[in-house]
């Protein structure tokens, strides 16, 4: 059985082809026309377009025992151009800038920041960056044992003073840049406010570290102030001197003493020194006695200095009529 061939389709001629071709050739020129220039417009605008970005920037491999003391940028601005469409696509989180700072020395460094830096579609073209250079401030860390002291600001009550200061602990472990650190010479409190306290205080303080960069090894202390009336010295001049335990008539010279006594400050302002001073002729028979000056003071006072040291007493053998019948020169 013999199957039919299919019929192929017959050749244009010449002829017709031109035919065909001159018709509606005003509309074909027109469109061809629109097409290339829609091309041109679309990548003319996409090659000349420019994007903005803030470009993390992070710093890395910094050697122990070393510290960044100045605060570098966290980010750097970039202006990129290239097709709109790429630039679209950009993902500033995903082109962190990571700087190595291995070996990095102490003191300052700057870092050049460069377009190969960022990470980039082909295409498109890094044409600014800011900054375009990072300075970078290095130090040592170095941990110091500092002595701590108490900020007291107010006075005790009248005629009162602090006499002694405990603060627990005493000193304070200080770390951190040696250019900082190294220039310390002590830690303060935070201020203790006084206010005519008359007894012992007690207070739970804060410790003021001087610098952020600065890292303290505790943060508060324990302090105790001992509150205590103002013991001070006190000169009494021309205090008369009494002759104790005689019967006789005497002749005391010098008649007079000079005292310096010891004690609280608001007692000695009150205290009469009259009968204090005296000599003790008990058992003295008549006659020419060197007699060392004697001094009784009340209770929490002190002697410190006196003149004279003795006295001479003359007893008489004529007995006294009364207690004042006694005669000094």
């Amino acid at each position: 059985m013999r199957v039919p061939m299919p019929k192929l389709p017959s050749l244009l001629r010449p002829a017709d082809l031109v035919r065909r071709l001159r018709r509606n050739v005003g509309l074909r020129v027109i469109s061809i026309m629109i097409a290339v220039g829609l091309w041109i417009f679309v990548n003319a605008g996409q090659r000349g377009a420019v994007e903005t970005l803030s470009v993390p920037l992070s710093y890395r491999s910094l050697a122990p025992g070393l510290v960044i003391v100045n605060h570098p940028p966290d980010f750097a601005k970039i202006e990129v151009a290239g097709p709109r469409t790429l630039l679209s696509l950009l993902d500033p989180e995903r082109m962190t800038v990571k700087l190595d700072l291995a070996g990095m020395p102490t003191g300052h460094s700057d870092l050049k920041l460069s377009p190969s830096m960022f990470n980039i579609p082909r295409q498109t073209s890094v044409t600014r960056i800011t900054p375009d250079e990072v300075h970078v401030d290095v130090d040592r860390i170095v941990t110091r044992e500092l002595p701590i002291h108490l900020d007291v600001d107010g006075q005790p009550g009248a005629n009162h003073e602090v006499s002694a200061v405990e603060i627990r602990p005493s000193t304070v472990a200080v770390s951190g840049p040696s250019r900082y650190v190294m220039a310390l010479q002590r830690i303060d409190t935070e201020p203790l406010e006084l206010k005519g306290e008359s007894s012992d205080v007690e207070a739970r303080l804060v410790l003021l570290s001087p610098d952020t960069n600065v890292h303290l090894g505790v943060n508060r202390v324990e302090v105790r102030l001992d509150i205590a009336e103002i013991i001070a010295n006190r000169e009494f001049k021309g205090v008369p001197v009494e002759v104790r335990d005689t019967d006789f008539k005497f002749r005391l010279s010098p008649q007079k003493a000079t005292i310096t006594v010891r004690g609280p400050a608001a007692r000695l302002d009150g205290l009469d020194p009259k009968g204090m001073v005296y000599v003790d002729a008990k058992g003295g028979d008549p006659g020419a006695h060197d007699l060392p000056l004697q001094v009784e003071l009340p209770d929490g006072m002190q002697l410190v200095k006196q003149s004279p040291d003795h006295v001479k007493l003359k007893i008489y053998k004529e007995k006294r009529t009364d207690l004042n019948d006694g005669k000094a020169s």
